[in-house]
């Protein structure tokens, strides 16, 4: 769903190439006969994008509450069609571990696991803050989680291993990049601090103009990232003093020429904006984990929540009188960012060959 998912599965397969083993990827939604998959997605996409009332109803009765996995009525279904594939991907590919980057897919392998369908040991990344209960599953035999906060309470909700391994993004991502100098120009012509918004890699979000109005009123330079939703930046760039971007490939340059980056979902480009060392608020977030998340990473300091615009504002004007100074910031909380991933994986597929 989206790239962020994507983004973290190129990342971990990067890292496990680099330290000499062999990945493949598999798209879990590909596993589902019949084009299932691809309705799957089109059903999220336009239920996020054009009823997020009714994706908030969904989330709250197949994702939250428990304090336990519980049995997973949404997702039961679904998996056991894609059982058959993944076994014959597993053999196919002679591999030692499945490691699931995406909830539904967390959810085949423990199925799997726990009912002896599954050879090879699976390796649960969650790449949520908010760890919703789709993401648990007693069959499988790791977790790797963000921080250790959220390993030490899935070991509690599940009994079984769980370690921190921190975000997975590439070493691009780090203060003073290289193309930051070409951003700073670029978003300078007038003098107002730019603020970076994104809805995301489909263009997603709650009265975006409004917010970038709001901003443009207050004295800042809205910079909107419209991702591949070219109706989205057709709509932002209509409104005066806003500049809309649809896909960017130099997301670290433009990070980090921008003062803050005001985020809706609490994903990878919130993760990216803390690695770059770019505070980042949250408003007006998509519903179901969008909002659970930011609301996480706000408890744990990462970031911050505005509740209103109001609050937006009071956040920005503090943080617009730090920077961006090339050489002043450095990463959020740096702890969040030393963690390995590579050496739990090849631990736990030393002990499945045993």
């Amino acid at each position: 769903m989206g790239s962020g998912h994507d983004a973290v599965a190129a990342e971990l397969a990067r890292r496990l190439r680099l330290a000499g083993h062999e990945a493949v990827h598999t798209d879990v939604l590909e596993l589902l006969p019949a084009r299932i998959g691809a309705g799957l997605r089109g059903f999220y996409h336009a239920t996020v994008r054009h009823a997020p009332l009714l994706y908030a109803g969904i989330y709250a009765a197949f994702f939250r509450g428990g304090a336990g996995p519980r049995p997973q009525p949404g997702s039961a279904p679904l998996v056991a069609l894609a059982e058959d594939r993944l076994r014959e991907r597993v053999a196919g590919s002679h591999a030692d571990a499945v490691v699931p980057v995406f909830h539904l897919a967390a959810q085949l392998t423990g199925r799997m696991r726990a009912r002896g369908r599954l050879a090879v040991p699976s390796a649960v990344v969650i790449t949520d803050f908010a760890v919703h209960r789709q993401w648990l599953h007693r069959g499988n035999d790791l977790h790797l989680c963000l921080t250790a906060q959220i390993a030490r309470d899935v070991r509690h909700r599940l009994g079984r291993p769980a370690v921190a391994c921190g975000p997975l993004l590439p070493d691009r991502f780090r203060p003073q990049p290289a193309g930051e100098a070409y951003w700073r120009r670029l978003t300078a012509g007038d003098g107002r601090p730019p603020v970076l918004m994104s809805a995301g890699a489909w263009g997603v979000g709650s009265r975006l103009d409004a917010t970038a109005r709001l901003l443009v009123g207050a004295g800042y330079l809205p910079v909107v990232l419209c991702g591949r939703n070219e109706r989205m930046r057709r709509l932002l760039s209509k409104v005066p003093g806003t500049l809309a971007m649809g896909w960017v490939d130099d997301m670290p340059g433009l990070l980090a020429a921008c003062v803050a980056l005001v985020d809706n979902a609490a994903g990878q480009t919130a993760l990216e904006a803390l690695a770059v060392g770019v505070p980042v608020v949250a408003y007006r977030p998509i519903p179901g984990h969008g909002a659970e998340g930011a609301r996480r990473m706000a408890a744990l300091g990462l970031t911050e929540y505005a509740a209103d615009s109001w609050q937006l504002m009071r956040s920005l004007d503090r943080l617009a009188s730090d920077g961006p100074v090339p050489g002043r910031r450095a990463p959020a909380d740096r702890g969040l960012f030393r963690g390995d991933v590579v050496g739990p994986l090849e631990r736990l597929c030393a002990c499945g060959q045993t």
